[in-house]
């Protein structure tokens, strides 16, 4: 979803611009350490606090006649049971107020897979990726990406938009876009989704885990799916924590894993 308030800031300057092979071993190390970061994250504990808002044509939150505010929300520990195996744990809700929304399957799903986008060297043969300048996330340096699927089959997500990935620590640290494809299956059954934006924060010196997840975009629902609905996503992911067990996670070597 379009957010107002993240205005693109200026670009870095073009100086040592990498040539063509660069930009080819420039994703091939940062798909690899991807490909780390999934594996650690799948070791970590963490809070997942989720809120979806029906907003009105000005952008305020709304309220039913009972004064609740119009909106999805769950709270949930995602940890490891006693055997090692991940579980989620319920703390809040969820509480499913809202009108004209109905989350569906795809929703969660890009909730776990899509919004927390990783580019790893598995996923690199299902997407496009063209390398489109420098630029800088809260004074990082980085490089930018255009992603998108190379084709779309039928019954899988995607992430479609941009990349920003830290020129040192070869990570992805933001990202902007929306998942894909919408779905529309006639008037009345419409599946459509807001682009979003995806904040990494450094975790343990090592890995930059997704830190929240902010959407404000209106949907252009037909007029017979009530026309167009203005709505909010806000993911924030806390307390990250590693889970001690026999698994030893065990980085690939940067140089040599772009086979």
């Amino acid at each position: 979803m379009l957010v107002a308030a993240s205005a693109a800031p200026p670009r870095v300057s073009a100086q040592n611009e990498p040539t063509a092979a660069d930009v080819d071993r420039i994703i091939r190390e940062f798909a690899a350490r991807e490909q780390e970061f999934k594996l650690a994250r799948a070791n970590y504990t963490f809070r997942q606090d989720v809120r979806v808002q029906e907003l009105d044509s000005r952008g305020n939150i709304q309220f039913d006649a009972k004064g609740n505010m119009i909106e999805y929300r769950a709270v949930t520990d995602i940890l490891f049971d006693s055997k090692g195996r991940r579980i989620e744990k319920k703390i809040e809700g969820p509480t499913d107020r809202l009108f004209r929304l109905r989350l569906t399957r795809e929703d969660f799903d890009d909730v776990r897979n899509i919004q927390p986008f990783v580019l790893t060297t598995d996923e690199l043969p299902r997407y496009s990726i063209r390398y489109t300048g420098r630029d800088r996330v809260d004074g990082i340096p980085c490089y930018m990406f255009d992603v998108g699927p190379r084709r779309i089959e039928k019954g899988e997500r995607y992430f479609q938009g941009t990349i920003w990935v830290d020129e040192s620590a070869l990570q992805i640290i933001k990202t902007y876009g929306k998942a894909v494809p919408d779905l529309r299956k006639g008037l009345l059954d419409e599946n459509l989704f807001p682009r979003f934006e995806t904040y990494r924060q450094q975790i343990d010196g090592q890995y930059w885990f997704p830190a929240y997840t902010i959407a404000e975009d209106t949907l252009q629902f037909s007029a017979l799916g009530g026309g167009p609905l203005r709505v909010r996503h806000i993911i924030r992911y806390e307390n990250y924590k590693q889970f001690t067990s026999e698994v030893k996670i065990i980085p690939q070597d940067r140089q040599g894993s772009g086979k």
